[in-house]
């Protein structure tokens, strides 16, 4: 199985603070992966060197067969599909739900004078009806909830057919319901065999979808552990990542933490 991401003894320094320290980490084409860690761990900066906005200051990323540094990460960019607060907070807010999705296709965020093809259109209308949100598909941005937003931001980061998915929080600012029907979901892209090799961070257990294969625990930029869910996911590593005695559980897939 071809290795979609390829780390090997990744640092990442900036302004005399090492964010990232020794990453050696590899992600294959049918992995499923969750990384967990506090804040300040490093989750985010290493999302950004998945998706090809950052480089390493030393060690070697490879994404989808193709190192940074040596690669026009502008050609790269539209293999890979991202979700993040960042990138929500760029959509203009007047922007039509079915425009928010397929303007992922020229890789911008904002409808200005694009042509698109019909095929392009049809393929936002199928990934808004993936996700539940075609019924949105004629609203703005700006007008939907916290949850509906999760959603379209999933449909666009699935619009290119990505060869690797990053979703970084994709429930944070939800309430219960909304966190549950959007794992729900998360799960149904898990399972499915045709969906892209998937990188999902969270700072919650009970965020983690079921059909996740792989757990990464991060701490102050270094591995804690990393390796098949079961075998990763234990209480003595939550412990030694979040610093306090926990305690999981899990039940039909799901999982749960709480101090001891």
């Amino acid at each position: 199985m071809a290795a979609v991401v390829d780390l090997v003894d990744v640092h990442l320094v900036r302004n005399g603070a090492t964010l990232l320290d020794g990453i050696t980490w590899q992600v294959g084409e049918e992995d499923r992966w969750v990384i967990i860690g506090p804040n300040g761990a490093g989750k985010t900066t290493l999302m950004q060197i998945l998706s090809g906005h950052m480089h390493p200051s030393s060690g070697t990323a490879e994404l989808l067969g193709e190192r940074l540094g040596r690669v026009d990460v502008f050609e790269l960019r539209p293999r890979i599909g991202v979700t993040s607060a960042a990138l929500a907070e760029r959509i203009p807010r007047s922007e039509r739900v079915h425009d928010v999705v397929i303007t992922a296709a020229y890789a911008v965020s904002g409808r200005w004078r694009e042509e698109y093809d019909p095929m392009d259109s049809e393929r936002a209308d199928e990934l808004l009806q993936l996700l539940r949100v075609d019924h949105l598909a004629d609203r703005t941005f700006g007008t939907l909830s916290e949850g509906e937003r999760k959603r379209v931001q999933i449909a666009r980061a699935l619009m290119t057919d990505p060869e690797l998915l990053l979703l970084d929080e994709p429930a944070a600012g939800l309430d219960v319901a909304g966190r549950e029907a959007l794992v729900a979901t998360l799960t149904e892209l898990a399972r499915d065999p045709y969906a892209p090799a998937t990188v999902l961070v969270t700072h919650h257990v009970e965020e983690i979808p079921v059909g996740i294969t792989h757990a990464m625990l991060l701490k102050q930029g270094r591995i804690v552990a990393a390796g098949p869910l079961a075998d990763t996911l234990t209480d003595a590593n939550l412990t030694e990542t979040f610093d306090i005695d926990l305690s999981l559980s899990e039940r039909e897939g799901r999982w749960t933490v709480r101090a001891v």
